[in-house]
């Protein structure tokens, strides 16, 4: 997939009906909310919750990370202590599962530069990834990461996670286009 030209504005439409929490910005920093999953039943798939929040709470880290340079082990500790299931301003966040947060910030990090590439090859002539913005940057550093380095995650809902991510600040446009930057590099990362 190649990027075409579009703005990364954040979205003013309501909150996305997929995702346990979502990221929304504010004075440069991404800021977890809760999200009802009415229709879904009672809650039984806690695990799939806890990943969602680990995805997104991990994409935050990113976000978090590039604005102030926190280093990784710092970064960590401070989501572990202060924003993983913690009530922030009356609000209970869903808890995480720290594992799978920990390996999706630390292995996006550390892959950074591979990653950086990856995504990188399927911009558009002209596109740079210093073009997109820190949240778009975030949000595909950990789905592609999530991709070279969680085989234990199918290919489909690594995707499905990530556009839900997206779909909580951007439009239908950015959304397509996480999905089509995914999709094909899952075609490269998962092909063995």
């Amino acid at each position: 997939m190649r990027m075409t030209s579009y703005g990364l504005e954040p979205s003013s439409h309501s909150a996305p009906n997929m995702s346990s929490i979502f990221c929304l910005p504010t004075k440069n920093r991404l800021t977890l909310q809760p999200v009802s999953r009415e229709g879904l039943g009672p809650v039984t798939k806690t695990r799939s919750i806890s990943r969602s929040a680990a995805r997104l709470a991990a994409v935050q880290a990113l976000y978090q990370q590039e604005m102030e340079g926190t280093p990784t082990a710092r970064l960590l500790h401070e989501f572990h202590d202060h924003r993983l299931g913690a009530t922030i301003e009356g609000e209970t966040y869903a808890d995480a599962e720290i594992s799978f947060f920990d390996d999706l910030v630390s292995g996006a990090l550390a892959r950074r530069d591979e990653i950086d590439s990856l995504i990188a090859e399927r911009l558009a002539e002209g596109w740079t990834l210093e073009r997109l913005d820190k949240p778009m940057k975030a949000i595909l550093r950990v789905g592609v990461y999530e991709l070279l380095a969680r085989a234990d995650v199918p290919v489909a809902s690594v995707i499905s996670e990530y556009v839900d991510v997206a779909d909580a600040f951007y439009d239908a446009r950015e959304k397509g286009f996480v999905n089509g930057l995914l999709d094909a590099i899952a075609k490269v990362a998962r092909s063995a």
